[in-house]
């Protein structure tokens, strides 16, 4: 057989493979969605069963209440009648109500054929022996003349009442029995046509059941059989999959690039290669500035776009024999084989830069990106590959700080810094054992009135040998060896024991407010030790308050913070959006069912009183956050001129320098005691009785 011929057959049989396949999932799918629509149907005509069962229900009570009803406001005394009469109206108006819904329900016919079926609705409805159209409208009418005998008896009725006689309203309990009787045989009815209903349905539904699983048998038997040949000759492409697997490996998946295994695999090769050639080796270490505005603002493909621009970049910007590679997120590094001098490598790192940083366009929106790299180079900086990086991403930080797109080598400076760093690193762990961190105090206060609304606990850490370390010097540095949490637990834990104190003593403080990092809420006991803080040391939920940055609530859900903040909530515990206007999607976020209160940032408080676009945008925080029902504080007011304008603007909450430094936990309490409302005194006159 040639080769063209056996060609042609393969294809019949493919083709007719193919043909087979979608032919039985076009009958699977055609009974699964028959099977579908068979339990929607049921499932409606249970929902309507249902309905006409409630209302013959309450047609029955209506019908007994009815007649109690009327009998008991015959026989009332005068002052009672009026209530009895208007219950005895609004039960005969719903009942006439219900009627006609049923009718409407049950689409009864008093012509149709059916009222002669002893089964059937209609004959309930309109034939003997029950009749329940007749009573039900005559229960309805002789209701209608006795609510207008009674109203005409006490000149309610705005047309005069019923002008016929008293005999013709009489109302008794056989009209009632009897719809009682046909309103219960009705009910069977629909409860004997709803299961004859239903069962056939699920008749229906089995055979549907059945055939659906004979098919999936046909199929497994003449069509995947088959293909398994087929999928013997695809062996090769598991081959092919495997080293795609294997690419993968060491590669990154969006910007095929090289990864960080790959990197700390041959990193030290590559040193020790430049150590035998005598060369330099140089490490770039490139960040993104704005990468997380550009997620924020455009999504995440915009994102994903120009990661890979970025690193097509580098690549067309450095040469063969230089290693790129992303190390995760928007960090990529440059590995400078035979970097030359200082000059060289200066020249090199710029050309990347300057390309990096030219403009991106995605879906018409012109993106700039903007990077800033951090150079390292081997032997100057380091002899090791993870000093090498280390001191790499010290220089980026270094050129970050200046302005974005900046280039910044590892110097001696750097390298003091890095020392310092690590010996900072060292004393906090030692403080942390220590529990050596102090906590102060800066009031929250009304411009109006000068109570006090509230009260902050901020850091504060007396080094034995250095003094005083401002937080913002140490904070970071815990933030990034990851000891925010131990440090954040034994502010926490300080600043409650004190406000529990104050709340025994009678000092008014407000709420204590507390700042409360990401990682500290991604601890996964953090609400347990919350609550057994305040049980412990005997503070009522409400009487706290968690500063929280828009970066923790714009974490993902699945990271269990925001589960965990309304947990929090839930117990009585206030949320607080700090720095509020500074973050990307702050809007999103201004929701009273969340937050309890925004801080405004102290950017937008400073020099207000000659920023008139200051004043628009805490103005506007503060019109917004009034009208959704949420309080305000406006925090880094410095001079009397701020605190004015912030008065005139309606932002009552004020916190800064203005009003108070932050305090010791003993200065707190003394200037909130000397603050305190003073309470009157009894004065004892003494004098002679006339």
């Amino acid at each position: 057989m040639s080769q063209q011929p056996a060609q042609t057959i393969s294809g019949r049989l493919v083709l007719l493979i193919k043909a087979g396949y979608w032919l039985a999932l076009l009958i699977i799918a055609a009974m699964v969605m028959a099977s579908f629509i068979l339990l929607q149907q049921m499932m409606a005509a249970q929902r309507h069963n249902d309905t006409l069962l409630d209302i013959v229900g309450m047609q029955k009570t209506l019908s007994q209440r009815i007649v109690f009803l009327a009998n008991a406001a015959g026989a009332a005394s005068r002052d009672q009648q009026p209530a009895l009469v208007t219950a005895f109206k609004q039960a005969t108006a719903e009942f006439e109500r219900n009627y006609d819904l049923l009718l409407e329900r049950v689409v009864a016919d008093p012509a149709s054929p059916a009222r002669f079926d002893p089964k059937s609705v209609e004959s309930v409805l309109f034939t003997k022996p029950f009749h329940l159209d007749y009573f039900s409208v005559g229960l309805i009418a002789n209701g209608e003349r006795l609510v207008s005998a009674f109203e005409s008896q006490f000149g309610m009725a705005d047309n005069g009442g019923y002008k016929g006689g008293g005999e013709r309203v009489n109302l008794d309990a056989s009209i009632a029995n009897a719809t009682l009787s046909g309103y219960a045989a009705l009910g069977q009815r629909i409860s004997a046509h709803a299961d004859a209903r239903s069962e056939t349905l699920l008749d229906l539904h089995r055979t549907l059941f059945y055939t659906t699983i004979g098919v999936i048998v046909l199929v497994a038997l003449f069509i995947f059989r088959p293909m398994s040949n087929t999928i013997l000759r695809k062996t090769h492409e598991l081959i092919d999959a495997r080293n795609s697997m294997a690419f993968i490996a060491v590669h990154d998946g969006l910007t095929g690039l090289h990864n960080r295994t790959f990197l700390t695999d041959h990193f030290e090769a590559l040193i020790k290669g430049a150590q035998r050639r005598r060369e330099r080796l140089a490490a770039v270490q490139l960040d993104l500035d704005r990468f997380k505005q550009i997620n924020d603002t455009l999504g995440h493909a915009a994102g994903d776009y120009v990661l890979v621009v970025t690193a097509q970049r580098m690549r067309d910007s450095c040469r063969a024999s230089d290693l790129c590679v992303r190390l995760g997120g928007d960090e990529f590094v440059m590995i400078l084989n035979g970097a030359g001098g200082t000059e060289d490598i200066n020249m090199v790192a710029r050309r990347v830069l300057t390309q990096i940083n030219e403009p991106i366009v995605f879906r018409g929106t012109t993106i700039l990106p903007g990077a800033s790299a951090g150079v390292a180079v081997y032997p100057v900086d380091a002899d090791n590959a993870q000093d090498l990086l280390v001191h790499a991403d010290l220089a980026l930080h270094a050129a970050k700080k200046q302005s974005g797109g900046s280039l910044s080598f590892f110097s001696e400076e750097l390298r003091h810094e890095l020392d310092y760093r690590k010996q900072l690193e060292r004393d906090i762990r030692i403080a942390i054992s220590e529990e050596a961190f102090q906590v102060y105090f800066q009031p929250q206060v009304s411009l109006s009135n000068g109570t006090i609304g509230g009260i902050e606990a901020l850091v504060r850490w007396k080094h034995a040998e250095r003094g005083m370390i401002a937080p913002g010097e140490f904070i970071p540095v815990a933030e990034k060896c990851g000891l925010m949490s131990a440090v954040g637990r034994i502010v926490i834990a300080k600043a409650i024991s004190e406000a529990a104190e104050w709340d025994r003593a009678g000092v008014a403080f407000g709420r204590l407010a507390v700042n409360v990092s990401g990682s500290e809420l991604r601890e996964p006991d953090f609400d347990a030790f919350l609550f057994d803080t305040l049980e412990k040391a005997g503070l009522p939920p409400q009487k706290l308050s968690l500063e929280i940055v828009e970066s923790v609530i714009l974490d993902d859900e699945k990271t269990g913070i925001a589960a965990k903040l309304r947990h929090i909530r839930a117990a009585g515990v206030h949320l607080e959006l700090d720095d509020f206007g500074t973050g990307y999607a702050s809007l999103s976020h201004v929701n009273p069912n969340e937050i309890d209160r925004l801080k405004i940032d102290r950017r937008f408080v400073q020099n207000i009183n000659e920023n008139g676009d200051n004043t628009k945008i805490v103005r506007a925080i503060t019109e917004l956050a009034r009208g959704l029902g949420i309080s305000i504080v406006a925090e880094g007011a410095e001079t009397e001129a701020e605190l004015d304008s912030l008065m005139a603007i309606g932002c009552d909450q004020v916190q800064g320098y203005s009003i108070a430094f932050p305090m010791p936990q003993d200065k707190a309490r003394e200037w909130l005691v000397a603050r305190a409302p003073k309470k009157a005194r009894l004065t004892v006159l003494r004098g002679s009785l006339a």
